[in-house]
């Protein structure tokens, strides 16, 4: 869907999105982009600094001077800490028609390299990071009789790339998630989308960069790197549209294949990335 189109409608005008993960990368430009939309924001995140600065710029995109950003500086994965700030802002601003849970961390590395305490690290911030404000706003989806969430997970719990041992899985955890909560959601008329953002050209992606093998960093280099701008645009559409999967760029077409010939994929990979060791001469 085009942005000019979506502009003109509006479609979250009255409608207060709560983003975890918004004061940067594609939960950013996501805010950003719900602010010229119509819709009030409350971004979560750790970093009071970035917070500020995000609503700043949220501010200066909307659609109207009616619309409210507030901001939560909190670790999402902290039950106690987080749910008495979101029922504060609940009594102040009434439940969120959306939550987008868009949490998230990697630390890319050779499997040897990492620890036990590194793979429960990803698991924390990936999962329960994305679970816990799901939990929180739960009763009050359900009191209400509706509400919206918008979860991500990653191509890459569709395709394994060597250096994300301890992040794949946290991915995986997400898909089964959402796929678990779904049918029950829709029962109780709350939705659900998930997004499997391809290589975004964000913060996130530049720290990773840093620790990639070099293997991981070629076959980087073999697909399209997205704008977070992109990535938010059709996240955006596809929840206006009630898509349950969402697969920005190339994801498209590497899931469809990747269903329907996994062995080749495989292959393919396990040949690529001979080929690039051979090339590294490891």
């Amino acid at each position: 869907m085009k942005l000019e189109k979506l502009q003109k409608k509006q479609p979250f005008r009255d409608n207060t999105i709560m983003i975890c993960g918004g004061s940067k990368g594609i939960g950013l430009s996501t805010a950003k982009l719900v602010a010229q939309l119509g819709g009030n924001l409350c971004l979560i995140a750790r970093n009071m600094d970035t917070l500020k600065q995000a609503q700043q710029e949220c501010m200066a995109d909307r659609s109207s001077e009616s619309q409210f950003v507030e901001i939560i500086s909190c670790d999402t994965t902290d039950d106690a800490k987080l749910r008495p700030l979101i029922e504060k802002f609940i009594n102040q601003h009434g439940i969120p028609h959306y939550l987008f849970s868009m949490v998230g961390y990697a630390q890319p590395d050779y499997i040897h390299n990492l620890t036990l305490d590194d793979y429960r690290r990803n698991m924390d911030v990936n999962y329960y990071g994305q679970l816990v404000p799901m939990l929180i706003l739960l009763p009050h989806f359900l009191q209400r009789g509706s509400g919206y969430y918008a979860n991500v997970s990653s191509l890459g719990s569709v395709v394994g790339i060597i250096g994300y041992a301890a992040y794949t899985p946290t991915k995986h955890a997400i898909v089964g998630l959402v796929e678990g909560m779904r049918p029950e959601l829709k029962l109780k008329n709350i939705g659900i989308s998930l997004l499997y953002p391809t290589d975004t050209d964000t913060p996130g992606f530049e720290s990773e960069n840093v620790r990639k093998p070099q293997e991981c960093i070629e076959i980087s280099k073999t697909g399209k790197i997205m704008t977070p701008e992109a990535v938010a645009l059709i996240f955006i559409s596809g929840i206006l549209r009630k898509k349950f999967k969402i697969f920005p760029g190339e994801g498209q077409w590497i899931q469809f294949i990747k269903r329907h010939l996994p062995s080749f994929v495989r292959g393919f990979l396990d040949w690529q990335l001979r080929g690039i060791q051979k090339k590294l001469k490891k």
